[in-house]
């Protein structure tokens, strides 16, 4: 069974899930070209899932299309079980407890499409509003206080099949990173009486080298200290801290910019892995003045060496300077 383990240095949470190594794997080198004949994300396919908690279907849907096209359904070899949570364990230096928490797959499109380029807006939005669904069916579960929506395109950024899918998890305690977003976001209110990422998109919108594009809704750029080449943040313009309270406009708006911000990826670094995640507010927080949910997107286009690994300082070798005009003279 998993277990959360928590280091007595830096106090930060691992999961130890051994069950993870036994995930099925497409080979590296097929990654983007796996059989669809025997992908159980496919439709026809859907004996091969467990039952889904969730099924979207758009509404435009013609004669001949599947009759689904966002499923949500548990991860088949979770990371983190469906349980109650139990009091943590001290054992001297070390504190552990039980690997509660919920694990999920959303499955993006019943076709074998395995870029999300290549997915229209509307499929995209669909799968933003079944993000939103299941954060509000999380946030009435005591249990959980976090969320994470996360996803990976391409083996070496450790997607293990090629399907368009990314994933959801909900758990008992809020991570390192986002903990210390939010805690940073509440110094800077109390010095700043503002919202920092509020900060972070008006300097950018007035500066402008870093932008890669923007709309009425969104702003898309490359951060000012990127971690990696490309690397690329979606932020709302309106203030606001939690994810599920954007609207129907946001979200196809949020569908439009995502796309275009991937296909000048794929366009510019010809069709890198890339990690996005949504950093948003925990489940049980109310909306607030000093947090801002957002979209960080990081291309794999270079390993992490000893170097990121051992200081936690990421070398990038493309400034964000010169990745946006790049980015930004795409056309999508």
């Amino acid at each position: 069974m998993p277990e959360f383990r928590k280091d007595p240095v830096v106090e930060r949470w691992v999961i130890v899930a051994a069950e993870r190594a036994k995930r099925p794997q497409d080979k590296p080198e097929r990654v983007y070209t796996a059989d669809p004949g025997i992908c159980p994300f496919c439709a026809g396919h859907e004996s091969m899932t467990p039952p889904p908690v969730l099924v979207l279907a758009d509404s435009d849907a013609r004669p001949g299309r599947a009759i689904w096209s966002v499923r949500v359904v548990p991860n088949k070899y979770p990371a983190l079980v469906d349980q109650q949570v139990a009091a943590p364990k001290t054992d001297g230096l070390y504190i552990s407890t039980n690997g509660a928490g919920m694990h999920e797959v959303v499955i993006e499109s019943p076709k074998h499409v395995v870029n999300m380029a290549a997915l229209g807006e509307r499929d995209i939005e669909l799968v933003f509003h079944a993000y939103r669904r299941r954060l509000l069916q999380w946030r009435g579960d005591p249990r959980w206080r976090y969320a994470l929506l996360y996803k990976n395109q391409g083996a070496e950024a450790g997607a293990t099949l090629a399907h368009g899918h990314s994933q959801i998890t909900a758990l008992p305690m809020v991570p390192k990173e986002p903990l210390e977003e939010i805690e940073s976001g509440k110094k800077y209110f109390a010095s700043a009486g503002r919202c920092v990422y509020c900060a972070i998109a008006q300097r950018e919108s007035e500066i402008g080298r870093r932008i890669v594009l923007e709309n009425d809704r969104f702003i898309v750029f490359c951060p000012f200290a990127s971690r990696v080449a490309g690397e690329t943040w979606i932020l709302p313009k309106r203030h606001s801290s939690c994810f599920e309270s954007a609207s129907k406009a946001d979200f196809l708006a949020l569908a439009r910019s995502l796309r275009e911000t991937l296909i000048r990826l794929n366009r510019c670094f010809n069709e890198p892995p890339f990690n996005y995640f949504l950093h948003n507010n925990p489940l049980k927080e109310p909306e607030n003045d000093y947090y801002h949910w957002h979209l960080e997107i990081l291309p794999r286009l270079h390993e992490f060496a000893g170097f990121e690994l051992g200081s936690g300082c990421y070398m990038n070798p493309l400034p964000p300077e010169d990745a946006a005009p790049l980015l930004r003279g795409v056309v999508p």
